[in-house]
């Protein structure tokens, strides 16, 4: 008598699986996919959202992901930052670096540099990766990140006459989308699916972290630079309390040594003992102070200018923003300033085809897309560029000629002029749009 009820209860459950399964198979609909939750991929979707846009966000990991502790925000960023509408929840907590400090490490002679070009409209504000990550996170609705979604693979196919993206991910769902950007960095999969070539190593490497000083640091809001052969190091201040420090360097790693293996005091300790063994107490003790958690070594890494400026950056709707674009060098602190403009330019143009029509036209958005990529390829070659050039000429070479290059041509005549070149407005999201498109949600 028992079997009975078991037995239809494990035919509803077998019926039930495969009723699932099959809207497995289906997959869910989207107007937009992002790949990625970083800077470029929230800013995207809080641009799209003014204009009442949804989008859904991928993100392969557990959770928002704070690597690099801090990045230098210049005023195109703040721009960008002001159209997306959460600069007010950042500026009030950083303050603008107006000086820089540059020390040879080999003479001990410091020259003062400003930060400030002369149409620049201010100097950089450095703040906590986390902290803009999480402004932008909280403009979203809570279930536009979906966290632990790993891209299998990409195909397009055809749908009522327009093509769209279907994705696989890793747990088997499947995901179609009339939109799909690429935020997803400098080993992008959405870049790969387009064809863009792969980004080369620019033969320097980074360490990045955090310096913790509970008592307080007691340092102005300036940067301080230290400059020796081949490597270039320093720290500006967050907060009264927090130092963000970094040392970049084209010398090779210590023979036998391993310092990706997930071992911060090693990595410290190579910092202290080698990398910078020779520069100022200052900076060591900003070293010594570090968050080990925040801690991080990668290759710097770059997309030739011409590759971004030729290459397939888009494919009907889908698309690519931020390091999934135009990965650079840090050294003109550009990669966050020009994600978020990317963010700001892409978002415009898709929402203003949404304005324009009443509604999401795959066709139309395709247009959209064609004109956020051809508006961003300049600008990206020449931020690339101008980041590498920098590098280069702060860091390699210790001949004499190269080093009158870095501080009398570079510092003096070129690099206030870089300053003015990265000042840059974005554009805004029009109220007007912003409102036609609250209108079209309600």
């Amino acid at each position: 008598m028992l079997n009975k009820p078991i037995g239809r209860l494990a035919i509803c459950i077998l019926h039930l699986s495969r009723k699932i399964w099959s809207l497995r198979e289906m997959g869910e609909v989207e107007d937009v996919v992002i790949v990625g939750a970083g800077i470029a991929g929230l800013a995207t979707a809080v641009a799209l959202k003014r204009y009442g846009l949804r989008a859904l966000v991928l993100e392969r990991s557990e959770g928002l992901r704070a690597t690099g502790a801090g990045l230098s925000l210049f005023p195109n960023a703040w721009l960008a930052l002001e159209a997306l509408g959460v600069a007010h929840k950042l500026s009030p907590l950083y303050s603008p670096s107006t000086k820089g400090f540059l020390t040879n490490i080999q003479n001990g002679a410091t020259q003062e540099v400003s930060m400030v070009g002369s149409h620049s409209g201010g100097g950089p504000r450095t703040v906590h990766r986390k902290a803009l990550l999480e402004a932008l996170a909280e403009e979203l609705p809570f279930d536009t990140i979906r966290f632990s979604s790993k891209i299998k693979s990409i195909e397009a196919q055809e749908l009522e006459g327009s093509s769209i993206a279907v994705l696989q991910l890793e747990d088997c769902a499947i995901i179609k989308t009339k939109i799909l950007i690429g935020c997803d960095g400098v080993h992008s999969v959405v870049a790969r699916w387009l064809g863009l070539t792969k980004p080369v190593n620019s033969g320097r490497w980074a360490v990045r972290g955090l310096a913790v000083f509970p008592q307080g640091h007691g340092y102005a809001q300036n940067v301080w630079q230290y400059l020796d052969v081949g490597t270039r190091a320093g720290f500006v201040p967050l907060t009264d309390k927090e130092l963000y420090w970094f040392l970049a360097t084209n010398n090779p790693l210590p023979k036998g040594e391993d310092m990706t293996a997930g071992n911060p005091e090693q990595l410290q300790r190579e910092v202290i003992e080698n990398f910078a063994k020779d520069f100022p107490s200052k900076y060591i003790d900003a070293v010594r102070h570090a968050d080990l958690s925040t801690l991080t070594m990668s290759p710097l890494m770059l997309r030739l200018p011409w590759d971004v400026i030729f290459g397939n950056a888009h494919k009907g709707t889908i698309t690519v923003a931020g390091d999934a674009m135009h990965p650079m060098t840090p050294d003109l602190g550009q990669g966050g300033g020009s994600s978020l403009e990317d963010a700001v330019v892409l978002g415009r143009h898709i929402g203003e085809s949404v304005v324009a029509n009443g509604r999401l036209v795959p066709r139309e958005a395709a247009n959209a897309i064609e004109k956020y990529v051809k508006e961003r390829r300049w600008r990206a070659a020449w931020l690339i560029s101008g980041s590498y050039i920098a590098g280069w000429a702060q860091q390699d070479g210790s001949g004499w000629w190269r080093k009158f290059f870095r501080d009398v041509v570079f510092y003096r005549l070129l690099f206030p002029r870089l300053l003015n070149a990265v000042k840059y407005d974005c554009g805004s999201l029009t109220k007007s749009c912003i409102a036609a498109g609250s209108k079209k949600t309600e």
